[in-house]
Protein backbone atom coordinates (compact mmCIF):
# COMPACT_ATOMS: atom_id res chain seq x y z
CA UNK A 1 0.00 0.00 0.00
CA UNK A 2 1.18 3.54 -0.56
CA UNK A 3 -0.81 6.64 0.11
CA UNK A 4 -0.99 9.93 -1.94
CA UNK A 5 1.20 7.98 -4.72
CA UNK A 6 3.02 10.27 -7.23
CA UNK A 7 2.28 7.85 -10.25
CA UNK A 8 -0.84 10.00 -12.13
CA UNK A 9 -1.61 6.76 -14.46
CA UNK A 10 -3.14 3.39 -13.43
CA UNK A 11 -3.96 0.41 -15.54
CA UNK A 12 -7.18 0.40 -13.32
CA UNK A 13 -8.42 3.30 -11.23
CA UNK A 14 -11.28 2.54 -8.55
CA UNK A 15 -13.35 5.52 -7.20
CA UNK A 16 -14.50 4.85 -3.75
CA UNK A 17 -13.36 2.40 -0.87
CA UNK A 18 -15.78 1.27 0.46
CA UNK A 19 -17.52 -1.82 0.09
CA UNK A 20 -17.58 -1.87 -3.33
CA UNK A 21 -14.18 -0.66 -3.99
CA UNK A 22 -12.28 -2.54 -1.79
CA UNK A 23 -14.09 -5.86 -2.99
CA UNK A 24 -13.19 -4.79 -6.48
CA UNK A 25 -9.63 -3.63 -5.60
CA UNK A 26 -9.46 -6.99 -3.30
CA UNK A 27 -10.58 -9.38 -6.44
CA UNK A 28 -8.15 -7.61 -9.42
CA UNK A 29 -5.18 -7.87 -6.96
CA UNK A 30 -6.07 -11.75 -6.58
CA UNK A 31 -6.52 -12.22 -10.10
CA UNK A 32 -2.87 -11.23 -10.88
CA UNK A 33 -3.49 -7.78 -11.34
CA UNK A 34 -1.42 -6.21 -8.47
CA UNK A 35 0.63 -3.09 -8.88
CA UNK A 36 -1.73 -2.22 -11.24
CA UNK A 37 -4.64 -0.99 -9.06
CA UNK A 38 -5.36 2.48 -7.54
CA UNK A 39 -8.02 3.25 -5.24
CA UNK A 40 -9.14 7.02 -4.73
CA UNK A 41 -10.64 7.75 -1.06
CA UNK A 42 -10.28 10.71 1.11
CA UNK A 43 -11.52 8.80 4.77
CA UNK A 44 -9.23 6.98 6.68
CA UNK A 45 -12.36 4.90 8.22
CA UNK A 46 -14.31 2.16 6.83
CA UNK A 47 -17.63 1.63 8.98
CA UNK A 48 -19.61 -1.50 8.05
CA UNK A 49 -23.32 0.11 7.91
CA UNK A 50 -26.15 -2.65 8.17
CA UNK A 51 -25.01 -2.69 12.08
CA UNK A 52 -26.02 0.55 12.61
CA UNK A 53 -29.65 -0.50 12.71
CA UNK A 54 -28.23 -2.46 16.33
CA UNK A 55 -26.62 0.28 17.17
CA UNK A 56 -29.59 2.85 17.15
CA UNK A 57 -31.77 0.09 18.84
CA UNK A 58 -28.82 -0.25 21.93
CA UNK A 59 -27.69 -3.94 20.83
CA UNK A 60 -24.45 -2.74 20.38
CA UNK A 61 -21.36 0.18 20.88
CA UNK A 62 -20.97 2.28 17.28
CA UNK A 63 -17.47 1.40 17.72
CA UNK A 64 -17.42 -2.24 16.55
CA UNK A 65 -18.84 -0.92 13.32
CA UNK A 66 -15.60 1.17 12.61
CA UNK A 67 -11.82 0.39 11.24
CA UNK A 68 -9.07 2.04 9.98
CA UNK A 69 -9.39 2.26 5.90
CA UNK A 70 -5.67 1.75 5.95
CA UNK A 71 -6.09 -2.17 7.40
CA UNK A 72 -8.60 -2.93 4.05
CA UNK A 73 -6.64 -1.73 1.26
CA UNK A 74 -5.59 -4.93 -0.48
CA UNK A 75 -1.74 -5.11 -0.60
CA UNK A 76 -1.34 -4.85 -4.39
CA UNK A 77 -3.56 -1.60 -4.61
CA UNK A 78 -2.42 2.00 -4.22
CA UNK A 79 -4.43 4.25 -2.13
CA UNK A 80 -4.76 7.83 -3.07
CA UNK A 81 -5.92 9.99 -0.84
CA UNK A 82 -7.53 12.01 -2.26
CA UNK A 83 -11.75 12.56 -3.33
CA UNK A 84 -12.55 12.88 -7.06
CA UNK A 85 -13.68 16.34 -8.07
CA UNK A 86 -14.21 16.20 -12.06
CA UNK A 87 -14.63 12.98 -14.31
CA UNK A 88 -13.32 13.57 -18.18
CA UNK A 89 -13.93 9.93 -19.75
CA UNK A 90 -12.93 11.41 -22.62
CA UNK A 91 -9.58 11.62 -22.15
CA UNK A 92 -9.60 8.85 -19.34
CA UNK A 93 -8.82 11.16 -16.78
CA UNK A 94 -10.32 12.35 -13.09
CA UNK A 95 -9.85 15.54 -11.70
CA UNK A 96 -9.44 15.12 -7.92
CA UNK A 97 -10.33 18.24 -4.82
CA UNK A 98 -6.73 18.70 -4.42
CA UNK A 99 -5.80 19.38 -8.18
CA UNK A 100 -3.66 15.80 -9.15
CA UNK A 101 -5.25 14.62 -12.43
CA UNK A 102 -5.05 10.91 -12.46
CA UNK A 103 -5.47 8.77 -16.07
CA UNK A 104 -6.15 5.12 -16.13
CA UNK A 105 -6.72 2.54 -18.70
CA UNK A 106 -10.08 1.39 -17.29
CA UNK A 107 -12.14 3.35 -14.43
CA UNK A 108 -14.48 1.84 -11.60
CA UNK A 109 -16.83 4.08 -10.12
CA UNK A 110 -17.78 2.80 -6.69
CA UNK A 111 -18.25 6.12 -4.75
CA UNK A 112 -21.76 4.88 -2.86
CA UNK A 113 -24.29 6.96 -2.21
CA UNK A 114 -24.75 10.69 -1.19
CA UNK A 115 -26.83 11.32 2.04
CA UNK A 116 -28.57 14.92 1.94
CA UNK A 117 -29.06 15.92 5.25
CA UNK A 118 -30.22 19.52 4.45
CA UNK A 119 -32.55 18.95 2.17
CA UNK A 120 -34.95 18.20 5.43
CA UNK A 121 -35.43 21.66 7.04
CA UNK A 122 -34.41 21.76 10.83
CA UNK A 123 -33.09 18.17 10.53
CA UNK A 124 -29.21 18.55 10.58
CA UNK A 125 -29.27 21.08 13.64
CA UNK A 126 -31.60 19.17 16.04
CA UNK A 127 -30.55 15.17 15.65
CA UNK A 128 -30.01 14.43 19.17
CA UNK A 129 -32.16 17.41 20.57
CA UNK A 130 -36.35 17.00 21.84
CA UNK A 131 -36.59 13.21 20.37
CA UNK A 132 -35.08 13.88 16.99
CA UNK A 133 -32.31 10.96 15.83
CA UNK A 134 -31.15 9.23 12.63
CA UNK A 135 -29.40 6.16 12.12
CA UNK A 136 -27.85 7.17 8.42
CA UNK A 137 -24.41 8.35 10.18
CA UNK A 138 -21.54 7.41 12.92
CA UNK A 139 -21.97 11.11 14.57
CA UNK A 140 -25.49 10.50 14.30
CA UNK A 141 -26.32 6.79 15.26
CA UNK A 142 -26.25 7.16 18.83
CA UNK A 143 -28.87 9.30 18.88
CA UNK A 144 -31.17 7.40 18.00
CA UNK A 145 -30.78 4.67 21.32
CA UNK A 146 -30.56 7.99 23.47
CA UNK A 147 -33.97 9.19 21.88
CA UNK A 148 -35.76 5.65 22.10
CA UNK A 149 -34.38 5.05 26.10
CA UNK A 150 -35.45 8.37 27.10
CA UNK A 151 -39.01 8.23 25.24
CA UNK A 152 -41.47 8.19 27.74
CA UNK A 153 -44.68 7.76 25.63
CA UNK A 154 -46.84 9.66 23.02
CA UNK A 155 -46.23 9.96 19.06
CA UNK A 156 -43.05 8.08 17.98
CA UNK A 157 -42.41 8.84 14.11
CA UNK A 158 -40.06 7.23 11.80
CA UNK A 159 -39.79 7.89 7.98
CA UNK A 160 -39.04 6.37 4.89
CA UNK A 161 -38.12 9.25 2.11
CA UNK A 162 -39.35 8.97 -1.44
CA UNK A 163 -35.68 8.85 -2.82
CA UNK A 164 -33.35 5.86 -3.46
CA UNK A 165 -31.49 4.86 -0.25
CA UNK A 166 -29.24 2.53 0.95
CA UNK A 167 -31.34 -0.89 2.47
CA UNK A 168 -34.13 0.05 1.62
CA UNK A 169 -35.97 -1.85 4.37
CA UNK A 170 -33.79 -0.04 7.25
CA UNK A 171 -36.14 3.21 8.16
CA UNK A 172 -39.10 0.36 9.52
CA UNK A 173 -36.21 -2.16 10.90
CA UNK A 174 -35.82 0.30 13.61
CA UNK A 175 -39.53 1.07 14.23
CA UNK A 176 -39.54 -2.46 14.97
CA UNK A 177 -36.73 -2.77 17.36
CA UNK A 178 -38.04 0.52 19.04
CA UNK A 179 -41.74 -1.20 19.70
CA UNK A 180 -40.03 -3.94 21.45
CA UNK A 181 -38.09 -1.64 23.68
CA UNK A 182 -41.09 0.76 24.60
CA UNK A 183 -42.66 -2.14 25.76
CA UNK A 184 -39.86 -3.12 28.16
CA UNK A 185 -38.98 -0.22 29.30
CA UNK A 186 -43.34 0.14 29.90
CA UNK A 187 -44.58 2.48 27.65
CA UNK A 188 -45.81 0.72 24.77
CA UNK A 189 -49.51 1.13 25.97
CA UNK A 190 -49.44 4.63 26.06
CA UNK A 191 -47.77 4.97 22.72
CA UNK A 192 -49.04 5.40 18.94
CA UNK A 193 -46.22 4.42 16.26
CA UNK A 194 -46.15 5.87 12.98
CA UNK A 195 -44.57 5.12 9.52
CA UNK A 196 -44.42 7.48 6.73
CA UNK A 197 -43.01 6.09 3.55
CA UNK A 198 -42.49 8.28 0.49
CA UNK A 199 -43.06 4.85 -1.68
CA UNK A 200 -46.40 3.19 -2.76
CA UNK A 201 -45.97 -0.01 -1.03
CA UNK A 202 -44.39 -1.10 2.08
CA UNK A 203 -41.69 -3.63 0.43
CA UNK A 204 -41.79 -3.97 -3.10
CA UNK A 205 -41.46 -7.81 -3.35
CA UNK A 206 -45.17 -9.11 -2.62
CA UNK A 207 -44.31 -12.19 -0.30
CA UNK A 208 -41.68 -10.09 1.92
CA UNK A 209 -44.22 -7.03 1.86
CA UNK A 210 -47.43 -9.22 3.02
CA UNK A 211 -45.05 -10.83 6.05
CA UNK A 212 -44.43 -6.94 7.06
CA UNK A 213 -47.90 -5.89 6.81
CA UNK A 214 -48.92 -9.03 9.08
CA UNK A 215 -45.96 -7.74 11.41
CA UNK A 216 -47.34 -4.43 11.64
CA UNK A 217 -50.52 -5.31 12.25
CA UNK A 218 -49.84 -8.05 15.12
CA UNK A 219 -47.56 -5.39 16.46
CA UNK A 220 -50.72 -2.41 17.04
CA UNK A 221 -48.52 0.03 15.02
CA UNK A 222 -51.20 2.80 12.90
CA UNK A 223 -51.49 1.97 9.47
CA UNK A 224 -48.38 2.85 7.00
CA UNK A 225 -49.05 5.93 5.66
CA UNK A 226 -47.97 5.60 2.07
CA UNK A 227 -46.46 8.36 -0.60
CA UNK A 228 -45.80 11.27 2.08
CA UNK A 229 -42.39 12.66 1.95
CA UNK A 230 -40.58 14.08 5.13
CA UNK A 231 -39.77 17.85 4.10
CA UNK A 232 -39.45 19.84 7.68
CA UNK A 233 -38.94 19.13 11.22
CA UNK A 234 -40.00 22.45 13.30
CA UNK A 235 -38.50 21.50 17.05
CA UNK A 236 -40.11 23.92 18.81
CA UNK A 237 -43.82 22.60 18.35
CA UNK A 238 -42.99 18.59 17.53
CA UNK A 239 -44.45 18.84 14.16
CA UNK A 240 -43.01 16.70 11.39
CA UNK A 241 -44.19 18.09 8.14
CA UNK A 242 -44.79 16.19 4.93
CA UNK A 243 -45.76 15.83 1.52
CA UNK A 244 -48.48 14.15 0.65
CA UNK A 245 -47.47 13.09 -2.88
CA UNK A 246 -50.71 11.16 -4.05
CA UNK A 247 -53.22 13.90 -2.94
CA UNK A 248 -50.66 17.05 -3.30
CA UNK A 249 -50.92 18.46 -0.03
CA UNK A 250 -48.92 19.06 3.23
CA UNK A 251 -50.24 16.82 6.46
CA UNK A 252 -48.92 17.60 9.85
CA UNK A 253 -47.70 15.57 12.36
CA UNK A 254 -46.70 15.81 15.94
CA UNK A 255 -44.41 13.79 17.39
CA UNK A 256 -42.57 12.96 20.54
CA UNK A 257 -39.85 11.12 18.99
CA UNK A 258 -39.26 11.29 15.59
CA UNK A 259 -36.52 8.65 13.20
CA UNK A 260 -35.66 10.79 9.91
CA UNK A 261 -34.58 8.65 7.28
CA UNK A 262 -32.66 11.78 5.44
CA UNK A 263 -33.30 11.63 1.39
CA UNK A 264 -30.19 10.47 -0.38
CA UNK A 265 -28.98 10.68 -3.90
CA UNK A 266 -25.97 9.95 -6.20
CA UNK A 267 -22.59 11.92 -5.19
CA UNK A 268 -22.65 15.78 -6.36
CA UNK A 269 -19.43 15.03 -8.25
CA UNK A 270 -21.12 12.09 -10.10
CA UNK A 271 -24.67 14.02 -10.93
CA UNK A 272 -22.53 16.77 -13.00
CA UNK A 273 -20.39 14.14 -14.91
CA UNK A 274 -20.86 13.24 -18.34
CA UNK A 275 -21.09 9.78 -17.00
CA UNK A 276 -24.29 10.15 -14.86
CA UNK A 277 -28.20 9.63 -16.15
CA UNK A 278 -30.67 11.73 -15.70
CA UNK A 279 -31.28 10.33 -12.24
CA UNK A 280 -27.64 11.73 -11.55
CA UNK A 281 -26.63 7.96 -10.81
CA UNK A 282 -23.55 6.21 -13.23
CA UNK A 283 -25.16 4.81 -16.10
CA UNK A 284 -24.30 1.20 -16.83
CA UNK A 285 -25.98 -1.71 -18.61
CA UNK A 286 -28.00 -3.89 -15.67
CA UNK A 287 -26.19 -7.20 -16.63
CA UNK A 288 -22.52 -6.32 -17.22
CA UNK A 289 -22.37 -3.32 -15.34
CA UNK A 290 -20.20 -1.46 -17.94
CA UNK A 291 -20.88 1.55 -18.88
CA UNK A 292 -23.31 2.27 -21.46
CA UNK A 293 -20.89 5.14 -23.41
CA UNK A 294 -17.44 4.77 -22.47
CA UNK A 295 -16.93 1.43 -22.98
CA UNK A 296 -13.68 1.87 -20.35
CA UNK A 297 -15.99 2.14 -17.37
CA UNK A 298 -17.56 0.45 -14.99
CA UNK A 299 -20.01 1.29 -11.82
CA UNK A 300 -21.80 -0.90 -9.17
CA UNK A 301 -23.01 -0.61 -5.74
CA UNK A 302 -25.47 2.71 -4.45
CA UNK A 303 -23.84 5.31 -7.31
CA UNK A 304 -24.68 2.94 -10.34
CA UNK A 305 -28.32 3.27 -12.07
CA UNK A 306 -28.24 -0.53 -11.58
CA UNK A 307 -32.14 -1.01 -10.59
CA UNK A 308 -31.57 -3.05 -7.63
CA UNK A 309 -31.82 -2.28 -3.88
CA UNK A 310 -29.31 -0.50 -2.36
CA UNK A 311 -26.83 -3.35 0.04
CA UNK A 312 -23.87 -5.00 0.67
CA UNK A 313 -25.29 -8.19 -0.33
CA UNK A 314 -25.93 -6.34 -3.83
CA UNK A 315 -22.43 -5.63 -3.83
CA UNK A 316 -21.15 -8.89 -3.46
CA UNK A 317 -22.50 -10.17 -6.56
CA UNK A 318 -21.66 -7.45 -8.74
CA UNK A 319 -18.60 -6.98 -7.78
CA UNK A 320 -17.23 -10.37 -9.48
CA UNK A 321 -19.43 -9.71 -12.28
CA UNK A 322 -17.70 -6.59 -12.18
CA UNK A 323 -13.98 -8.00 -12.15
CA UNK A 324 -14.29 -10.03 -14.51
CA UNK A 325 -15.85 -8.06 -17.21
CA UNK A 326 -13.55 -5.46 -16.49
CA UNK A 327 -10.61 -8.50 -16.94
CA UNK A 328 -12.58 -9.27 -20.47
CA UNK A 329 -12.43 -5.88 -21.54
CA UNK A 330 -8.89 -5.17 -20.16
CA UNK A 331 -7.93 -8.39 -22.90
CA UNK A 332 -9.57 -7.28 -25.56
CA UNK A 333 -12.69 -9.63 -25.59
CA UNK A 334 -16.28 -8.98 -25.17
CA UNK A 335 -17.23 -9.14 -21.29
CA UNK A 336 -20.36 -12.17 -20.47
CA UNK A 337 -20.72 -11.35 -16.92
CA UNK A 338 -23.92 -11.65 -16.31
CA UNK A 339 -25.41 -9.95 -12.86
CA UNK A 340 -29.37 -10.80 -12.18
CA UNK A 341 -30.02 -7.91 -9.68
CA UNK A 342 -29.85 -10.39 -6.57
CA UNK A 343 -29.80 -8.23 -3.92
CA UNK A 344 -30.59 -9.33 0.32
CA UNK A 345 -32.47 -6.98 2.87
CA UNK A 346 -32.11 -8.77 6.08
CA UNK A 347 -35.50 -7.18 7.63
CA UNK A 348 -35.05 -6.92 11.75
CA UNK A 349 -38.38 -7.10 13.36
CA UNK A 350 -37.18 -7.18 16.93
CA UNK A 351 -34.21 -8.30 19.19
CA UNK A 352 -34.55 -11.70 18.26
CA UNK A 353 -36.45 -12.18 14.91
CA UNK A 354 -35.80 -11.46 11.36
CA UNK A 355 -37.25 -11.91 7.92
CA UNK A 356 -34.71 -12.64 5.62
CA UNK A 357 -35.76 -11.12 1.85
CA UNK A 358 -34.07 -12.01 -1.36
CA UNK A 359 -35.11 -10.87 -4.86
CA UNK A 360 -33.90 -10.54 -7.93
CA UNK A 361 -34.54 -8.18 -11.12
CA UNK A 362 -38.30 -9.31 -11.25
CA UNK A 363 -38.76 -8.93 -7.55
CA UNK A 364 -38.84 -12.65 -7.41
CA UNK A 365 -37.78 -14.35 -4.39
CA UNK A 366 -34.03 -16.09 -4.61
CA UNK A 367 -33.63 -17.47 -0.77
CA UNK A 368 -30.88 -19.50 0.14
CA UNK A 369 -32.30 -21.96 2.71
CA UNK A 370 -34.54 -24.47 2.60
CA UNK A 371 -37.50 -23.12 4.35
CA UNK A 372 -39.53 -20.09 4.12
CA UNK A 373 -37.52 -17.10 4.51
CA UNK A 374 -40.52 -14.92 4.84
CA UNK A 375 -41.11 -16.45 8.23
CA UNK A 376 -39.07 -14.39 11.27
CA UNK A 377 -36.44 -16.64 12.79
CA UNK A 378 -34.01 -16.21 15.76
CA UNK A 379 -31.72 -18.22 13.26
CA UNK A 380 -31.57 -15.05 10.52
CA UNK A 381 -31.51 -12.25 13.33
CA UNK A 382 -28.02 -14.57 14.39
CA UNK A 383 -26.76 -14.72 11.09
CA UNK A 384 -27.41 -10.62 10.37
CA UNK A 385 -25.82 -10.15 13.95
CA UNK A 386 -23.00 -11.86 13.94
CA UNK A 387 -22.28 -14.25 10.79
CA UNK A 388 -22.56 -11.58 8.02
CA UNK A 389 -20.26 -8.87 9.72
CA UNK A 390 -17.73 -11.68 9.93
CA UNK A 391 -18.45 -12.42 6.17
CA UNK A 392 -17.92 -9.10 5.08
CA UNK A 393 -14.87 -7.65 7.24
CA UNK A 394 -12.73 -11.36 6.76
CA UNK A 395 -14.28 -12.77 3.02
CA UNK A 396 -16.08 -9.67 0.85
CA UNK A 397 -13.57 -7.15 1.38
CA UNK A 398 -10.47 -9.27 1.26
CA UNK A 399 -12.16 -10.62 -2.31
CA UNK A 400 -12.81 -14.19 -1.13
CA UNK A 401 -16.49 -14.00 -0.69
Amino acid sequence: MSVNGSSTHHKFLIVGGGSAGISVAARLCRAGQSGSVAIIEPSDKHYYQPLWTLVGAGILPREETERNEADYIPSGAKWVRDAVQEFDPEKNAVVTRSGQRLTYDFLVVAAGIQVDWDKVKGLRENIGRGGVCSNYGYDTVNSTWQAIRNFAGGDAVFTHPATPIKCGGAPQKIMYLADEAFAAQGVRGRTKIHFYIGEPVIFKVEKYAKALLEVIERKKIEPPHYRHNLKEIRIDSKEAIFDDLANNKEVVQKFDMIHATPPQSSPDFIKKSPLANAAGFVDVDKQTTRHTKFPNVFALGDCSSLPTSKTGAAIRKQAPVTVANVLAAAKGTQPSGQYDGYTSCPLVTGYRSLILAEFDYDLKPRETFPFDQSKERYSMYLLKRYALPMMYWKGMLRGRA
